[in-house]
């Protein structure tokens, strides 16, 4: 059976729209995108702040997660980091997981079939 990975990306609102285009090159046929609130280890600082933050301050972000085969997340993660690197502080975070399973409610396919499209 062929094991399946999650990738979650962390960026900034003003990426997602060059993001999303940019996955349906990669052949990347579906996501889940949401937006949450959050701070890496800057505490929520911006770049132009002189000091640096002892308070939390949440930014606005958005999360794609995508579920693909792991022999793709390799090329995935470069893909990612090239696209998504200005250099400054809030490029995001990616992170990786394991998936155990995968299953389409619908038709109750399961793995690959579940990801593919297809009629049942």
């Amino acid at each position: 059976m062929e094991k399946f990975s999650r990738v979650e990306v962390i960026t900034g609102i003003s990426k997602i729209t060059a993001l999303q285009s940019a996955l349906g090159k990669f052949h990347i046929s579906g996501m889940t995108v949401y937006q949450v609130l959050g701070c890496g280890v800057q505490h929520g600082t911006q770049e132009f702040e002189v000091e640096s933050k002892k308070d939390i301050q949440l930014l606005p972000k958005e999360v794609v997660m995508i579920v693909l085969p792991t022999s793709e997340v390799e090329d995935l993660i470069e893909f990612l980091k090239k696209e998504l690197y200005t250099g400054h502080i809030g490029d995001g975070k990616i992170f990786v997981s394991d998936v155990t399973n995968i299953v389409r409610v619908r038709t109750g396919e399961e793995g690959m079939d579940a990801l593919i499209s297809g009629e049942k």
